[in-house]
């Protein structure tokens, strides 16, 4: 598998290597920033995390992994673990290690013959790992935790007089991810043939290393599963065996909390902290990073990182998270030490139906920050969050261990506003009692939402008095109109016909409707008179569109500058949430609003004409990806602001010629059934398997995208030997 891997993405993985060993300074120098991709190459700067303050250049990110990473405390979690997961991890090792023999010298053009190109090792294979576990955690807060740090030998700087004051302001759409995906599971009350369907469609990057890769691994005996592995990390994530499929949507819960300390007064150095009237003394942790130098001279500088028993001390002093003489703020962080990731996807393809995976979710407790949506060919649907989530029970919530709540922030003093101890669980984490999930057989699905709209007529509150953690999101809350137009769909599609078929599910899947307008336009298009000539224009557009985003759709790419300034209008909407009905309401446009309305479309309608695009303009001849000089259009919405279910992120805004390049968004596609002889696939790698733009496999796939052709994916010996492409390499070492 590493081998294969390698042969299509040796050059991203050997640069993100240098990413989780912390030594990008070392060759690219310390001032820059990680490698970004050009028109589809690899790329390994993580865009969006970027907003999330983890835009770093490459000094403080070796910094952030040298001082964050824990090699002692990885080494021992995967020790005490499964002997399958060290055994896959040498043997990835040596695959990919024995793919640098074979073809050195013959590299692609951007790492052929680079000395940053080197061998891994098991070490660096647990830090990859590491590096994925953290980024709804540890990769949001990366420069709180490095601001934090010092110099060796050097003053506390961060050290002030008297108790900041709170600031929430300061935190606004930190935790709010950017990652998104669909999934749906469909059940035999709901399935023409009595069996379980899946659609998997996670919403991802296109160029960075949280790329996904089609793989089939297969250990006679032992494994079988078929679906993409995440920026190389050697296992099945989301895909398929015999008797289930499964796919993941980014969670709502948090995974991480952080703590106030109260610090001893009797220590100046600022790093000894009190726990129920006893002294705690902090751990210090120094690294060292090689810095390459102007002259090509290498640098050594050194950083102290300062941790308490929860976790690593940060500082944000815009948000009144400051290291004073009274106080200190600590991150602590679910997934740092998280080292059953591996072993939970393992075992996740090993499930011989939908409880045999809810059964090792439970066991295991592995998955970093994703929900698990999941059918078997016998009929049963299920949603589950069994992410790696702090045991903070609502009560915590209710009480005054609850110190700071934007920042999730609990009294550090008191032992009893830590995490709690749950049986069944790892050490502070929610056990499975504690977790929201469903089965059915009707359906279940989940678009980044709230867990409590997992089926529309089977609300999911929690048990009683409080109902979940709020740790697991919020309930009774606006849904985002990708969640809206996905249950809509799915509900409107099951009333016409109460069974679905596979080419049901595909035409959930590439609908391509705009969700936002349906709300909308009912309300605006008839106050166009209180318009000019222009908005006038702009409104007969509008009247005309098909309402999609299909690539013959014209009106979608003024309807989308529109919206998206129209989208923040503040109560924008006529007819308010409704808690019983989260699907429809909120709807329409609110008199007091409209005003601001036709001005967003009258500025949307001069923003095209600026840019040279007609009013009516199809969004095929407006949106598309290039590779390689060669220009594909794409369909597609964006997704949560328009509500488009099938959703891509174009790299550019509105220009002369549109918008280009999927930056992320749309990435595999997966639609499984089943049928006595086993399962029934079709699927995409809509940007392809390589990143090197000299191989065949560069983008393949985006005109199979382009014009919605899944294409079959054989899973049994037989169906994988009639492909008239079947060949085979055997490796031995």
């Amino acid at each position: 598998m590493a081998y294969a891997y390698a042969e299509d993405n040796v050059c991203m993985l050997a640069d993100s290597m240098l990413t989780v060993r912390g030594e990008r300074s070392r060759y690219f120098g310390g001032a820059a920033m990680p490698t970004k991709g050009v028109d589809g190459e690899y790329s390994v700067a993580i865009d969006y995390l970027d907003e999330h303050g983890f835009d770093l250049k490459n000094e403080d990110s070796d910094f952030f992994f040298k001082g964050y990473l824990d090699l002692e405390q990885l080494r021992a979690g995967y020790t005490a673990g499964s002997q399958d997961i060290r055994d896959l991890l040498e043997g990835y090792a040596s695959g990919y290690n024995r793919y640098l023999r074979d073809h050195a010298g013959a590299l692609p053009a951007a790492c052929n013959g680079k000395e940053w190109v080197r061998p891994v090792s098991v070490d660096d294979l647990y830090l990859l790992i590491a590096e994925k576990a953290l980024h709804a955690s540890g990769q949001v807060f990366a420069k709180e935790v490095l601001a934090a740090a010092r110099d060796p030998g050097a003053p506390l700087a961060h050290r002030r007089a008297g108790k900041a004051v709170p600031n929430p302001a300061a935190l606004a759409g930190q935790f709010k991810a950017r990652m998104a995906s669909n999934g749906l599971a469909i059940g035999k009350d709901a399935s023409v043939n009595g069996r379980g369907m899946l659609l998997g469609n996670p919403h991802y990057p296109w160029t960075s290393t949280d790329r996904f890769y089609q793989i089939h691994l297969t250990v006679p005996g032992r494994y079988d599963a078929m679906g993409v592995m995440l920026g190389g990390l050697p296992i099945v994530v989301i895909g398929f065996n015999k008797d289930v499929a499964w796919t993941h949507t980014v969670t709502k819960a948090a995974h991480f909390s952080t703590f106030r300390l109260a610090l001893d007064a009797a220590d100046p150095s600022g790093t000894t902290y009190m726990v129920d009237g006893a002294p705690v003394k902090m751990s210090a942790k120094t690294v060292a990073v090689e810095v390459l130098q102007p002259d090509g001279s290498i640098a050594t500088k050194r950083k102290v990182f300062y941790f308490s028993k929860h976790g690593a001390v940060m500082v944000k002093p815009e948000a009144g998270v400051t290291w004073s003489s009274s106080q200190a703020y600590v991150l602590a962080d679910a997934n740092r030490n998280n080292t059953r990731l591996l072993e939970q996807w393992l075992a996740m393809g090993r499930a011989t139906s939908v409880r045999d995976m809810k059964s090792a979710l439970d066991r295991i407790t592995g998955l970093p920050w994703v929900n698990t949506i999941a059918a078997d060919r016998d009929g049963n649907a299920m949603y589950a969050d069994a992410s790696v989530v702090p045991a903070l029970p609502t009560e915590r919530f209710l009480s005054d261990c609850l110190v700071f709540p934007a920042l999730l922030g609990f009294d550090g003093a008191r032992a009893s506003c830590g995490w709690a101890t749950e049986d069944g669980a790892p050490e502070g984490l929610f056990n499975p009692a504690s977790r929201p999930s469903l089965i059915r057989t009707d359906y279940v699905a989940n678009s980044n939402d709230g867990y409590w709209l997992t089926n529309s007529s089977a609300l999911l509150l929690g048990p009683p008095p409080f109902g979940y953690s709020p740790m697991y999101g919020a309930v009774g809350v606006e849904q985002g109109l990708r969640t809206r137009i996905g249950f809509g769909n799915i509900d409107s599609m099951l009333a016409r016909k109460r069974q679905l078929s596979m080419d049901d599910m595909r035409e959930l899947m590439f609908a391509n409707h705009i969700y936002a307008a349906e709300l909308v336009l009912p309300d605006l298009l008839p106050a166009c008179a209180a318009g000019d000539a222009l908005v006038a224009e702009a409104c007969r557009v509008l009247a005309a569109w098909d309402r999609r985003a299909n690539l013959d759709s014209r009106g979608v790419i003024l309807f989308r500058e529109f919206w998206n300034a129209a989208a923040p209008v503040p109560n924008r909407w006529r007819v308010p949430l409704s808690e019983a009905d989260p699907v429809s309401t909120p709807s329409g446009v609110a008199p007091a609003a409209m005003p601001a309305m036709l001005a967003a479309l009258k500025a949307a309608a001069e923003k095209m004409r600026k840019a040279g695009a007609p009013l009516d303009g199809k969004l095929g001849d407006y949106q598309a990806d290039i590779r390689n000089g060669i220009r594909v259009p794409v369909h597609g919405g964006v997704g949560d602001i328009d509500g488009s279910y099938n959703s891509v992120h174009m790299g550019s805004e509105l220009g002369a010629d549109g918008y280009r390049n999927i930056v992320w968004g749309t990435s595999y596609i997966q639609l499984v059934g089943f049928d006595a002889s086993g399962p029934q696939v079709h699927g995409l790698l809509v940007y392809g398997q390589s990143t090197d733009p000299k191989s065949p496999y560069y983008g393949d796939q985006v005109p199979l995208y382009s014009a919605k052709q899944l294409q079959p994916l054989p899973f049994t010996q037989d169906q994988i030997r009639a492909d008239p492409n079947y060949r085979t390499q055997r490796l031995t070492e």
